[in-house]
């Protein structure tokens, strides 16, 4: 069995046990009251920044998201009186590590939030993954971040059933194949970082050709070209947009692509985004899985990708 498989499979116990532990995201928050927050992240968690400006949103923080590299190349884009949250699995990458250190020596309020013993963090989340492609510490930082939220007065609805809400969609049967072209993820709100997310993963795990995008960006342009080779994701988590959302699978069908729908909407659109990540976590896996690409590996099990790859430093 892949690291990958049995770390998705664990998810709904680490989230369980971050609910238990609210306390590092309390402190968090009490250094964030009254700040606006810039979010920091690269690859997977520059998909969580977007998330937290979201979930944040919930408690009427200001919030501006920006990648890490451009934080660390063109500066931060900070205020007096900002605060600072940097998502890293491990804390190690080059330039969210430059960005900490620049801030933190600029006296900006900095908490960097990343896995369990990770050097530097303020806010841990889960144990290190064994798997190149990262899914627990993604859902974890969301969890800390929704926490965070809570704290400062944010009405998420019911947290504590984010596990379970995680667990049911492990048991649910999908049915992605791999596409003849094209998979396009597509979602409305915070979901359309549950996309980006998606297609990131599956071409970590599998290498399928995939691509993550809004509804609406998809529909402006990038819907011409699909056609019956390609298949389509659509995410619901039940928001204002999830009407447009439908429109738009229903013209891609039309136009014979191959059209898969998942709702997570019972816990309201805000946290719908822990089970459909899930889900995309599962695609991408199982899409590996049936084409016999090691999961684990980050594409280095193909000859002459690890020497090419590695001079340029992540």
């Amino acid at each position: 069995m892949s690291a990958l498989r049995e770390t998705i499979w664990r998810q709904p116990a680490d989230l369980r046990g971050l609910l238990a532990d609210p306390a590092p995201a309390d402190a968090a928050a009490a250094r964030l009251l009254g700040r606006r927050v810039i979010l920091v992240g690269t690859g997977t968690s520059w998909h969580a920044a977007n998330h937290a400006a979201w979930l944040l949103g919930a408690a009427v923080v200001e919030t501006h998201p920006v990648q890490a590299m451009d934080a660390a190349l063109y500066g931060v884009p900070a205020r007096a009186g900002d605060g600072l949250i940097v998502l890293s699995h491990r804390n190690t990458k080059r330039y969210s590590t430059e960005v900490v250190e620049r801030a933190r020596a600029d006296g900006i309020e900095t908490i960097v939030v990343g896995g369990r013993g990770s050097p530097g963090v303020d806010v841990e989340t889960v144990e290190q993954e064994r798997s190149a492609t990262f899914t627990a510490s993604h859902l974890g930082a969301l969890m800390r971040v929704a926490q965070i939220s809570r704290a400062l007065g944010g009405d998420l609805g019911e947290l504590e059933q984010v596990p379970e809400a995680v667990e049911e969609v492990l048991a649910v049967e999908l049915g992605v194949e791999p596409p003849r072209r094209v998979l396009e993820f597509t979602g409305a709100g915070p979901n359309q970082w549950t996309a980006a997310e998606g297609a990131l993963k599956v071409r970590e795990a599998s290498r399928v050709a995939t691509e993550g995008l809004s509804v609406e960006q998809l529909l402006h342009g990038p819907s011409v070209a699909l056609d019956d080779r390609d298949a389509l994701v659509c995410l619901d988590g039940g928001g204002p947009g999830a009407e447009r959302l439908e429109a738009v699978a229903g013209a891609a069908e039309a136009c014979g692509v191959t059209v898969h729908r998942y709702g997570a909407t019972s816990l309201g659109e805000q946290l719908s985004v822990f089970p459909l990540t899930a889900i995309v976590q599962r695609i991408a896996l199982e899409l590996g899985e049936q084409l016999g690409t090691d999961v684990d590996a980050f594409g280095y099990d193909v000859p002459g990708r690890k020497e090419a790859w590695t001079p340029v430093t992540l």
